[in-house]
């Protein structure tokens, strides 16, 4: 079976392409993909993690506020028993100079994964592929079994 990926835009951000584009690369890459749009809540993110046991929870953010809209979003995950892997990437931060440094603020927020602006979706599939142990040779397996 195919690992389970949230997917959605955090707060008030109305940004779609990039997850569109991803929820396509996601797809075609073997994962099952629940994509929950744009403007999604901390508590939407939690509740589609917990019907579709989630293995990873994607999000995306462009409108620079990201800090601001997942405060607190790590602990709402451990209060509903969501065990999955977290990743963030987008433009994270207003004016943001320094990405190590956005990394670090995401990282102590609890993300395991934290991705800038230009990460491709080629890249956000291998660390998928490498955090959940899931390879080609899975998806193969798959296929031929279905």
């Amino acid at each position: 079976m195919p690992p389970t990926v949230i997917l959605g835009v955090i707060g008030s951000d109305a940004h779609v392409v990039g997850i569109t584009i991803l929820d396509q690369a996601l797809s075609a890459a073997g994962f099952e993909v629940e994509n929950l749009g744009v403007q999604t809540s901390q508590e939407d993110f939690a509740a589609a993690a917990k019907t579709h046991d989630a293995d990873a929870v994607l999000v995306s953010s462009l409108y620079g506020h990201a800090e601001q809209d997942c405060q607190g979003f790590h602990e709402l995950l451990a209060r509903e028993g969501i065990d999955a892997t977290t990743y963030i990437g987008g433009n994270l931060a207003v004016g943001q100079d320094d990405f190590e440094q956005t990394r670090e603020t995401f990282r102590a927020l609890g993300f395991d994964r934290v991705f800038d602006s230009e990460t491709t979706p080629e890249e956000a599939i291998r660390a998928l592929e490498r955090d959940l142990t899931f390879t080609t040779r899975d998806r193969e397996a798959d296929t031929v079994q279905a």
